[in-house]
């Protein structure tokens, strides 16, 4: 009996010991697998922080990672740049960093971020280590653990200093240019209102000389007198163009519609065109919206200066349109005696001719210029000498 009982107690202290290794072998097999999961997931946590960051630290804006209670956990080199902290030898709470005026807004966006989730367009100043003030714009967002709680918050920020100061300076450069451009159009006004009234007087006074000297004035007297009433003509022309160019700007750009067809067609009505010279419409003008005086100025200069200045017995200019999107391009080419390269620019500025100084004021192409910005256009010129003139410009679509 005895015998029996240890033979039994030996089977069962064998089956003790394999069931044992057995177990050791599968526990050995799971830590080998739970060691190696491990593993992969070190390198995959590895992996991911190197990924953001080097994501954040390539972000051109500044990027800020910090615990609830505002205590900075992480930033990039651009939050290290603008800030002037670097946390990974000083502590940094954004507390520090909010501007004494504007604490208790801070503190309430703070609140908005927390409770909300996000906010975007948060605009504050923010002080640097330096001391140094600086207007940032914020987009922040909560990061919530599985429990949906709050454990940190993130912010890209942007430091908008310079752009708003670039914004206040155009605001203050704008109001100058307006003061400024209403003293130059009150000037002219008065220039011209002084200037025209000596011309008067010697227009009427040199015409009185001639009728009462008629009778005595010889060939070369009469023709002096003519060139001084030509003068006095000219500079007449010069007032008017001066006035015509320092008051484009305080006209509406919109008004009324406005057919081009229509303008084009009452300038050939109006103004004088000479039997030898053909002036050929190819496509429909559009019809915009503005003002029509300004349109018939920029059409009539160009097209008065194609007639004028054409050396040719038979002289040609056409005009065609192209839409080309959002503008429409209009060409007028004529066939006349062409433009020096040298030209090319200075026409369009005030006072500068490439014709007879004698002919021309050297106004009008430089009004021609500022009606066609003003309608949101350019215009350039293409010519050859002995070759023709093309005056190319566009006007930008109205929406109508």
């Amino acid at each position: 009996m005895g015998e029996l009982n240890a033979n039994v107690l030996q089977r069962a202290l064998a089956r003790e010991k394999a069931a044992r290794k057995q177990a050791e072998g599968i526990l050995e097999d799971k830590s080998r697998e739970l060691y190696e999961v491990a593993q992969e997931l070190k390198e995959v946590l590895a992996k991911k922080s190197s990924e953001l960051q080097g994501m954040s630290d390539n972000l051109v804006d500044a990027y800020v990672l910090m615990k609830v209670n505002g205590d900075v956990i992480e930033m990039n080199e651009a939050a290290k740049e603008l800030f002037g902290y670097d946390i990974n030898q000083e502590k940094l709470n954004v507390i520090s960093l909010i501007y004494k005026d504007d604490f208790d807004y801070a503190l309430e966006s703070f609140q908005q971020l927390v409770t909300k989730g996000s906010f975007t367009d948060y605009v504050a100043r923010a002080v640097t280590k330096s001391n140094g003030i600086r207007t940032v714009h914020i987009n922040g967002s909560v990061i919530r653990d599985k429990d949906n709680k709050a454990i940190a918050a993130q912010g890209i920020v942007r430091d908008i200093t310079d752009q708003i100061e670039a914004e206040k300076l155009k605001e203050e450069l704008l109001k100058n240019l307006e003061q400024s451009n209403k003293e130059l159009n009150d000037f002219a006004h008065v220039v011209s209102h002084d200037l025209k009234s000596p011309l008067r007087s010697m227009n009427a006074l040199i015409n009185w000389l001639k009728e009462d000297y008629e009778d005595k004035l010889d060939e070369n007297a009469v023709t002096s007198f003519n060139a001084l009433l030509n003068k006095i003509e000219k500079m007449d022309h010069m007032i008017d163009g001066i006035l015509s160019y320092s008051s484009i700007d305080r006209n509406e750009k919109t008004g009324k519609k406005v057919s081009l067809d229509k303008v084009v067609s009452d300038i050939l009505e109006m103004i004088y065109v000479p039997e030898t010279f053909s002036i050929n419409i190819h496509d429909t003008l559009p019809t915009m919206m503005g003002d029509r005086f300004r349109f018939q100025q920029l059409f009539q200069n160009i097209i008065s200066n194609a007639i004028k200045y054409n050396d040719k017995e038979k002289g040609i200019l056409d005009i065609k349109c192209n839409d080309i999107g959002s503008f429409w391009e209009i060409t007028l080419a004529d066939n006349g005696p062409g433009i020096p390269e040298a030209y090319h620019r200075k026409i369009f500025e005030i006072f500068q001719t490439a014709q007879d100084k004698s002919k021309s004021t050297g106004i009008g192409l430089s009004i021609v210029k500022k009606i066609v910005n003003m309608y949101g256009g350019e215009v350039d010129v293409s010519s050859e000498e002995n070759k023709g003139t093309t005056f190319l410009f566009t006007l930008k679509k109205p929406s109508i």
